[in-house]
């Protein structure tokens, strides 16, 4: 009967291991609670396809949705001391970094790169609000001005996508002191004659948008995307006064003169590259995602000069 003792009986989950059955098919939308699913999402760049409501987006598929071809560069960015004050609340600093590049697989709150977007160079940084809320740490200060100054080193544009809780309190000052040491990185581009785009998402608050959020030479935001200093919480309750309807919303901003454009995402790339092109002084419309539009049939318009599919006008130097 040693066959009977030395049978193994099969192992039924090492045949249909759990890592073979795809997760998270399905995803909730918090707005409208439909279920999407995730490659549907995915290609709508995770925008509810039944309400638009725009969900968080990692940096990296912001970079593959905004450089030509999904392709870029990587910029370095310096690596500050890590854990300087030695901050423990209900976790050690370290154990609270740990976590969260485990859940995002980022080293830290943003990521810089390079590359091309409508076959004009940029250099563009996008924060992640997954990664203890975005929050501005030294290492995003370090991230900020690594990609002004490789923007002013190449001559390029810089754009720059926001979303943050405000300054990482588990750097105390050193967090808060990134607040001007941005401020300078921004001012290196205006007196280099770089143009700088910010795009506001949600949210964007506190030193963020006292700092660098709001200091672009062009505002835009994506819909519905909070966007302010203090909480509305704290405002009421100091001012005595109740707020606004959809006040430190894109929308009431855009309509207050704070905005320049509220944009959805899915149609962003294109209204980047438009207004990249205008503020280089180039020709703003001969790209594949922006057709020139047609005039033939405008008995008004003018007779157009022969002009080469692509050819830029030349720009004016910055003195």
């Amino acid at each position: 009967m040693n066959w009977i003792t030395n049978y193994v009986r099969p192992r039924i989950n090492s045949i249909f291991s759990r890592r073979e059955v795809p997760e998270n098919l399905w995803s909730k939308c918090p707005e409208c609670g439909t279920m999407l699913f995730h490659r549907e999402l995915k290609d709508n760049l995770n925008v509810c396809t039944q309400c638009d409501h725009h969900m968080g987006i990692a940096p990296r598929d912001r970079f593959i949705s905004l450089f030509d071809g999904g392709i870029f560069t990587e910029i370095s960015v310096p690596a500050p001391v890590a854990d300087p004050l030695h901050f423990k609340d209900q976790k050690k600093y370290p154990d609270r970094m740990k976590a969260a590049q485990k859940k995002t697989g980022e080293a830290e709150a943003m990521l810089v790169a390079e590359g091309e977007m409508g076959r004009t160079p940029i250099v563009a940084a996008a924060q992640d609000f997954s990664f203890m809320g975005g929050s501005m740490s030294m290492y995003v200060g370090n991230a900020i001005l690594a990609g002004a100054e490789r923007a002013v080193e190449m001559n390029r544009p810089f754009i720059l996508f926001s979303a943050a809780g405000g300054a990482r309190m588990q750097e105390g000052i050193l967090g808060l002191m990134q607040m001007p040491r941005t401020t300078i990185a921004i001012q290196m581009l205006k007196e280099a004659g770089l143009p700088y785009i910010v795009v506001l998402t949600h949210p964007t608050t506190g030193g963020v948008t006292a700092s660098y959020a709001m200091l672009g030479d062009v505002h835009i935001s994506e819909p519905n995307a909070l966007i302010g200093f203090a909480g509305a919480r704290v405002i009421e309750q100091t001012i005595g006064e109740k707020l606004p309807e959809g006040f430190q919303r894109a929308e009431y901003l855009l309509d207050h003169g704070m905005l320049d454009r509220v944009t959805k995402r899915t149609e962003l790339r294109g209204e980047l590259i438009a207004i990249t092109r205008m503020l280089l002084g180039k020709s703003p419309a001969i790209t594949a995602d922006l057709p020139a539009p047609d005039k033939s049939d405008d008995p008004a318009a003018e007779p157009a000069p022969a002009e080469t599919a692509g050819q830029d006008v030349p720009a004016t130097e910055t003195p």
